[in-house]
């Protein structure tokens, strides 16, 4: 079947319904909702069967949904409609929630409802809730809507008459920290994150509020106290205990960590600092952790959006070597929302010195990288139980087995943001799915799902997202349990990292020759491309590589 997908932007949702139908063997077009023109013209030009909106804040043209079957995905329940659907869940608390798809017609968010998906509503920021919770319920709805087009008993059930959201303003959002307890502080920034934000002001700088952590042990005598920073994030005071502040965003400007914004202003604020690997042992802000099992390490590293900065590079890289000597097995198991998405953009975007600090990035990339790949003490095995992009893949492919969660959704190339890359990118991937495959992902620069990604090569194995950890932790156990096959591999992989080490240097050297000026040259396309990225600046037109090539 031929289907566009038609989209605001090219989003977690939108990739995860392009590569499950993409899968499925249909004909795929995605449109950028921009102009009413410019959808109409994409659309008749591809003369699509069906027209999908995974991802859409616009009005749908009348002369589309008229014309084509269009079904639009929504975050909400039956009766919810309009913007501000997570944040009024969140923000009142519900237990359940859940996603449908809906027939388009002249009423925004009207039209017949021809499928609900529930899921269980946890309390956390938003943001993870429609990575996690809100994308696997939209693939089990895309799923039950597919069944139910071709079903021709099937009946569509009415939406309710219920007025859209009103607007959610700042008035809304806003902190009284005078009166506000920690909990219903934390509602109002997860609500909010990671967009719009709460509006606020932080010694003397207006700037919005984004990802917040519960602390249990530092205190102070009055609310919005800076009681201590850590990675940089920022510790506040309320009224019955604190919160931490992990990124801040000046008012015309972009999300940046909480001390990169205050700067200066928090000089005497103590660095509370944690152990290198967090045992978790109370409520508070932390981004290592591990947990060992039976000679298997566990090693989580939960970095916001998954961006690696040159600090957590290197942070990651010690906590790694420090925990390999421990255990027969080490897992990398990522965040709470991505695995990795390699190099930290927003930080390169606020540098005076661009050059020099995408290079030091890049450089602790590779140090993070190499110690991975050249661990021949170790099995290592990459957990890819979130989606992971552009130097990220290729962190989970430094690794010795990759595993991979159904529904992941990986992008491994660089080229969108006029990078060519390294992190022994040439190494790895030619390796696992051979040089002509390894050419056109990093040209073609379209997101694959798991089983694409296994068919490939590119991961050993997939693993049911219901059963995920257990699963994982088996694959693990087996691997231990085989006490002279682990230590066969080992020596393997001693003997060929020894033979293979200086063609393995030798392909760093000549990745980072490439990027030099990628970094370094004013007239660089990396600069306008990350510009663009981190400001979010909407494009003019459907980006090419998405479009279906149109023949007659």
């Amino acid at each position: 079947m031929k289907i566009t997908l038609l989209v605001s932007t090219f989003n977690s949702t939108s990739q995860l319904a392009y590569t499950y139908l993409k899968n499925k063997g249909h004909k795929l077009d995605v449109v950028y909702a921009i102009s009413d023109v410019q959808m109409l013209e994409e659309i008749k030009a591809f003369k699509p069967e069906l027209v999908l909106c995974p991802y859409l804040k616009k009005f749908v043209p009348s002369k589309i949904y008229t014309n084509i079957p269009t079904y639009i995905l929504h975050p909400g329940i039956r009766g919810d409609k309009g913007a501000y659907s997570l944040d009024n869940a969140l923000r009142e608390r519900k237990k359940a929630w859940g996603v449908v798809y809906l027939r388009a017609n002249e009423e925004f968010d009207g039209g017949s409802i021809y499928v609900q998906e529930d899921f269980s509503m946890r309390y956390t920021y938003k943001a993870s809730l429609y990575r996690n919770e809100v994308n696997r319920a939209s693939l089990h709805a895309l799923k039950k809507l597919s069944a139910n087009i071709e079903d021709e008993t099937f009946s569509p059930v009415p939406q309710l008459q219920t007025p859209l959201h009103k607007q959610l303003t700042q008035k809304d959002r806003a902190i009284d920290w005078q009166k506000k307890t920690t909990q219903q502080i934390l509602t109002k920034i997860y609500m909010s994150d990671s967009h719009p934000g709460v509006l606020d002001e932080i010694l003397g700088v207006p700037c919005y509020l984004y990802g917040a952590w519960e602390e249990e042990k530092l205190r102070a005598n009055s609310p919005k106290e800076i009681l201590a920073k850590r990675d940089g994030a920022i510790c506040l005071s309320t009224i019955d205990g604190a919160v931490w502040i992990t990124h801040l965003k000046e008012i015309g400007k972009f999300k940046l960590p909480a001390t990169y914004v205050l700067k200066d202003r928090l000089k005497g604020v103590k660095e509370d600092r944690l152990p290198l690997i967090f045992d978790k042992s109370y409520k508070t802000f932390y981004e290592i952790s591990c947990d060992i099992k039976n000679e298997v390490a566990y090693l989580y590293f939960n970095f916001h959006n998954g961006a690696f900065s040159s600090d957590k590079c290197m942070k990651l890289k010690y906590a790694f070597e420090y925990i390999k000597e421990q255990v027969k097995v080490v897992v990398l198991m990522g965040g709470v929302d991505f695995f990795s998405n390699g190099i930290h953009l927003n930080i390169l975007e606020d540098s005076k010195k661009n050059g020099e600090d995408g290079w030091s990035n890049i450089n602790a990339m590779n140090d993070l990288v190499r110690s991975i790949l050249f661990a021949d003490d170790v099995v290592t095995v990459a957990s890819l139980q979130k989606n992971a992009g552009a130097g990220g893949v290729f962190l989970a492919l430094a690794c010795d087995y990759v595993l991979a969660r159904e529904q992941v959704v990986l992008n491994p190339h660089y080229k969108t943001l006029g990078l060519s890359g390294s992190e022994y990118h040439t190494y790895t991937l030619s390796k696992r799915v051979g040089e002509p495959k390894a050419k056109a992902l990093l040209e073609e620069c379209l997101p694959i799902g798991a089983d694409e990604a296994c068919a490939i090569g590119l991961v050993d194995k997939v693993l049911a997202h219901a059963h995920y950890k257990q699963e994982l932790e088996l694959f693990c156990e087996a691997l231990i349990a085989d006490e002279d096959g682990i230590e066969d591999f080992l020596w393997e992989k001693e003997d060929y990292l020894e033979a293979n080490r200086e063609l393995i240097e030798e392909k760093r050297e000549a990745e980072i020759a490439v990027m030099h000026p990628e970094f370094w040259d004013e007239a660089s396309s990396f600069h306008t491309l990350r510009y663009e990225f981190v400001y979010k600046i909407c494009p003019l037109q459907t980006p090419k590589r998405l479009k279906a090539i149109i023949t007659e």
